[in-house]
């Protein structure tokens, strides 16, 4: 089976459709599969809900699709560092369930693992809780949380082979793995693509059985979301 297409708006052909439910990996601007979310918004598909850690910042990652209008509802952690986000959810245009970000790891291994809901002690007796089953165990209280099965997964890893076993690097190595496992349909954004054997048994941090399309961006742009130059001067 082929697992290699030739363009992001390829890979997502077929794929994409209107009011899905999307898991895109990344923490803020690190190890976002930035060649996808561009093939993303220019398929025109509109009134998605987007699992994600946060929403990207002004005009980069998922802060493309906010301005836009294609994202009708985030299912993240960290909301901050973009205005068009900020503006939309307190205008009422976005919705937001708002997740501890443990939780929503959490959420996505499980929904990968065949876990349809787990028990937790973050969010009890706040705003998260609310509406949710709350248990007992051992004289603490705990709230039930359900996994996220993602129609559709958006993926960034460092190296593929060809058969879709991942290689990740450093801390690129974040939500990626997680919302891969979780998706029905995982399409991974890749810098290299290798033979199979390429990559040593030993260093696969994901297996291909999860991986369903794969798309070679060799040369992402990996934009620093905040940076901070320490003055030197007089040191």
């Amino acid at each position: 089976m082929n697992k290699i297409y030739p363009s992001a708006d390829i890979a997502l052909e077929g794929i994409v459709k209107d009011g899905q439910l999307l898991a895109v990996g990344g923490f803020g601007l690190c190890g976002i599969p930035e060649a996808l979310i561009d093939a993303l918004r220019d398929s025109g598909v509109k009134n998605l809900t987007v699992i994600s850690n946060n929403a990207g910042v002004d005009g980069f990652g998922l802060g493309k699709l906010l301005e836009t209008r294609q994202i009708k509802k985030m299912i993240s952690s960290y909301v901050g560092e973009n205005k068009e986000f900020e503006r939309q959810f307190l205008s009422g245009e976005l919705e937001l369930e708002f997740t501890p970000q443990g939780t929503l790891a959490e959420k996505l291994r499980a929904g990968g693992s065949g876990i349809p809901a787990f028990f937790t002690k973050t969010g009890v007796g706040t705003v998260v809780a609310e509406g949710k089953e709350l248990r007992e165990f051992d004289g603490e209280t705990y709230v039930m949380e359900r996994a996220l099965l993602p129609e559709v997964a958006l993926v960034k890893a460092h190296r593929a082979d060809r058969s879709g076993n991942l290689q990740f690097r450093y801390t690129a190595r974040n939500f990626n793995p997680a919302a891969a496992m979780a998706g029905k349909i995982t399409i991974v954004e890749v810098e290299e693509i290798v033979e199979v054997g390429d990559i040593a048994p030993d260093a696969v941090h994901l297996p291909g059985i999860y991986v369903h399309r794969i798309v070679l961006n060799a040369h992402p742009e990996k934009r620093i979301e905040k940076r901070t130059i320490t003055d030197r001067t007089g040191i």
